[in-house]
């Protein structure tokens, strides 16, 4: 690293195979607009997902610009939605999910943390067992060891009492266990402002700023007068 160069220490993005890529989505967006450096880590399973919930393929070969055509999709699979991420897309690196000698499998690999969006219920056994069967796991086993911020935004439902075990140990070990359930008092009128909201949960719990859904401020009815401030 060159003198007066600023090391780069981005935040791990893993995406599991759970319904609910509208929600890494938007966190990528956030991030990327808060000038923050992203490690993107996107599941075999995950990409099913994706090709299921919006028509759209994610290569190895090609991340960069099927990542492109993600990003611009809305929560409601319309294509041309976001633009404004487009000029941040220089701030993530891809790693393949099977790649077990990527940087972030390693303690050494400075990173900020990690936020599973959305986490499967095999992902979350896969953690807090500490399988390390594939880079998202192995790399959410490492963020746990070095003490970093792991978030797992949980994606199912119902919970069997196996599951709840599982994110009952990733909270004993430091994990903040966030599961992926809008609310609605910030007056949602649409299906991206209750993706936003999780996604902004996220976010909340690795302290990273963003306005992707308006705070509650103790006034009753603010949520259905629309109030934007």
């Amino acid at each position: 690293m060159k003198p007066g160069q600023t090391q780069r220490r981005p935040w791990i993005v893993g995406v599991s195979g759970a319904s609910g890529t509208p929600y890494a989505a938007a966190v990528l967006r956030s991030l990327l607009e808060a000038g923050e450096s992203v490690d993107l880590v996107v599941s075999r399973a995950s990409r099913l997902t994706l090709l299921d919930e919006t028509g759209l393929p994610f290569r190895d070969a090609h991340w960069q610009g099927d990542l492109r055509e993600w990003l611009a999709r809305g929560a409601d699979g319309k294509p041309g939605t976001f633009d404004a991420f487009e000029e941040h897309l220089d701030g993530v690196r891809h790693w393949s999910a099977g790649d077990l000698a990527a940087g972030p499998s390693s303690g050494s690999y400075p990173a900020k943390g990690m936020l599973i969006v959305p986490a499967s219920t095999a992902c979350v056994a896969g953690v807090a067992l500490g399988l390390s069967k594939d880079l998202l796991q192995r790399a959410a086993s490492v963020t746990l060891k070095e003490g970093r911020r792991l978030v797992v935004a949980v994606r199912e439902t119902p919970l069997n009492g196996q599951t709840l075990r599982h994110l009952v140990s990733l909270a004993d070990a430091g994990a903040t266990v966030l599961p992926a359930s809008p609310a609605f008092y910030a007056g949602a009128t649409h299906i991206q402002d209750l993706v936003d909201f999780v996604a902004g949960r996220v976010l909340d719990a690795a302290a990273v700023e963003h306005n992707l859904y308006r705070r509650w401020k103790g006034e009753l009815g603010s949520g259905s007068r629309g109030d934007t401030t």
